[in-house]
């Protein structure tokens, strides 16, 4: 059997199998063989594992493992893994070999020395502590979300219910919700506890009894993201459903195509419309209860009960139901605009394409960008604008971000790639403008391709 070239590690969609040169489990030491191999398996560290049976059991569900299929995925397991030991509990029983001697440890066109320089340098981090989560940031972070919980009661009960206060109350809510979203993001990353099991039952009260949604489909989506960032068909948040195109291939593809879903050329102008009031208001609440109840995320709906019933207890003594549900909608509306310009603005204005088996730390930084550092920035942002730190190392505590940070720029100087950062007002204009650029290159393409 031959082996196919270029690489044996790239993953091939449209064929059923994929053709690794490895020392089978099942060779008795005969020594290195070209080796049929279902194309979910996965090269972990130089070994080789067949996750097809696994895929559906795994936690950050089975999604984000299809799209390393094939691959070394060496640097996505060490990103989304705080405790590799543990989790080679359950690989050991996957493993069907490893790669012969003379196999590259990565993909063939990838370089190789970069590579080695990325894992070195998550090992300087490591050795640094930088992976140390600090109890005191995280419990003044949840403090400062349950005062202003208790700040709007409070004000609520002492001046009623007039316009003036309940806009106010509205704004305190909205911020006590956009803060208790970057928390909650926060444990979903396994970034404060050192056993996992922590962080998932502290991430489910957080998401769920102080907001309402589901631990479960939040991982499911946001770890597909962060494994394939702006990949079109592995990465949900550039799944726009035929509303936006983005990037410069989908607007050209689409325009030679003829599709018109919507006036694209128009799109920066209806992205305020559509996109920031109702993201989290609509399209998220609804695909949030879908998802409890079609996947059976039963403890998922308990939690987001618990927030309903809290919620609603709270405040139909002083609104009523129908103020009550007024009120929830317009702090969602309000949330929904604090977070939509937050994330789209590291990820829209940078490039958006197919699947091009990038090395890990070339594949995350083409897709984000760096918001500069300040008290507010970092506070308003859940300290997203350090969103290439983030998306290197996603179980880093966020405040530990600014210290890793130099190390990042260092190797990307050594290997020419860029490294880009902008002041947070920029960043909101860039998300417009990259919009306005991919609809021309749809009204191009429609017209004159």
């Amino acid at each position: 059997m031959t082996r196919e070239p270029p690489g044996c590690l790239r993953q091939k969609w449209l064929m059923s199998y994929t053709f690794l040169s490895i020392t089978s489990q099942r060779s008795c030491g005969a020594g290195p063989r070209p080796f049929r191999c279902p194309i979910s398996s996965q090269v972990i560290e130089r070994k080789v594992y067949n996750v097809t049976k696994w895929a559906n059991r795994h936690p950050g569900g089975h999604r984000v493992i299809s799209h390393c299929a094939g691959e070394d995925a060496t640097d996505a397991f060490q990103a989304f893994h705080i405790n590799p030991t543990l989790v080679q509990k359950f690989l050991k029983p996957l493993l069907i070999g490893e790669l012969a001697p003379g196999e590259p440890s990565q993909d063939r066109d990838k370089n190789s020395q970069l590579v080695e320089d990325f894992r070195t340098l998550r090992k300087t981090a490591e050795d640094m502590n930088l992976f140390r989560a600090s109890p005191l940031f995280f419990s003044l972070y949840l403090g400062h979300i349950i005062a202003m919980e208790v700040l709007a009661l409070l004000m609520l009960s002492y001046f009623g219910t007039g316009w003036i206060t309940t806009l106010i109350l509205a704004c305190i809510l909205t911020t006590s919700q956009a803060q208790a979203g970057w928390l909650q993001h926060d444990f979903g990353h396994l970034s404060v506890f050192k056993k996992s099991s922590w962080n998932h039952i502290v991430h489910k009260f957080v998401i769920g009894h102080l907001k309402g949604a589901s631990a479960n489909w939040w991982n499911h989506r946001h770890f597909q993201h962060h494994a394939k960032p702006n990949i079109f068909q592995k990465d949900p948040d550039v799944n726009m459903l035929h509303i936006f195109v983005l990037g410069d291939t989908q607007p050209v593809e689409y325009g030679k195509k003829k599709l018109k879903y919507l006036p694209y050329n128009h799109q920066h102008e209806y992205f305020f419309l559509i996109f920031p009031p109702l993201l989290i208001p609509v399209y998220f609440q609804i695909q949030i209860i879908s998802t409890m109840i079609k996947r059976r995320f039963w403890a998922d709906l308990a939690w987001a009960i618990s927030y309903y019933l809290r919620y609603f207890i709270t405040f139909i003594p002083f609104y009523g139901i129908l103020g009550s549900l007024c009120l929830l909608t317009f702090v969602r509306f309000l949330e929904s605009h604090w977070f939509v310009w937050v994330t789209q603005m590291n990820h829209i204005p940078m490039e958006i394409d197919s699947e091009k088996h990038r090395d890990w730390l070339s594949s995350q930084i083409a897709a984000t960008c760096n918001i500069e550092q300040s008290f507010f920035n970092d506070w308003f942002t859940g300290h997203l604008n350090f969103q290439i730190e983030h998306h290197l190392f996603p179980t880093m505590p966020r405040h530990n971000f600014w210290k890793v940070k130099p190390l990042v720029k260092s190797l990307c100087a050594k290997y020419g790639v860029q490294y880009e950062e902008k002041p947070l007002g920029k960043a909101f204009v860039d998300i417009v403008g990259s919009l306005k650029k991919s609809g021309d290159l749809w009204l191009d393409a429609y017209l004159h391709k």
